[in-house]
């Protein structure tokens, strides 16, 4: 079971997100899943602010990547009622506010993709996009969407 795996692994999954009023935070459609950019909100607040290698450091905007994941993951079990049901992680994109000559966005990535692949295992290997933004919503450092193939 994938939240026993999660478990294991030290992790716990968040209350998924309330829903805005004009879209959604995972819509389906035809098996798949698809995951609004979600930002590393813990109990309602970023952590961080800020572009990474500048106010944020490399190992705390890789914390960021994480936390986007976990609560990504806790937003998909809540439409779906199971991470049982995720049959491949099939697209992650990361967003990453950059200061000037910043060019490990990568690497922020990569603790968002190692979470996955830890969690899912061959399940969780996906294609992805690693970008460096200017300017983020809310000054987020990190915003992390994804595509998911899903048993109905």
């Amino acid at each position: 079971m994938i939240e026993n795996k999660l478990t294991e692994l030290g992790y716990e999954l968040p209350h998924p997100t309330t829903a805005p009023k004009n879209f959604l935070l995972v819509s389906i459609y035809e098996g798949m899943a698809y995951l609004s950019g979600t930002l590393p909100y813990v109990d309602g607040h970023l952590p961080k602010e800020g572009k990474v290698g500048d106010t944020v450091t490399l190992e705390e905007a890789e914390e960021l990547a994480r936390i986007c994941t976990l609560n990504m993951l806790a937003n998909l079990k809540a439409e779906i009622g199971s991470l049982d049901k995720v049959k491949q992680i099939i697209k992650v994109t990361g967003f990453i506010a950059s200061a000037t000559g910043f060019t490990n966005q990568g690497v922020v990535l990569n603790a968002a993709s190692d979470l996955l692949v830890d969690v899912f295992a061959e399940k969780g290997k996906h294609a992805r996009s690693a970008v460096g933004t200017a300017v983020m919503p809310k000054n987020t450092p990190v915003e992390i969407e994804m595509i998911v193939a899903i048993d109905m």
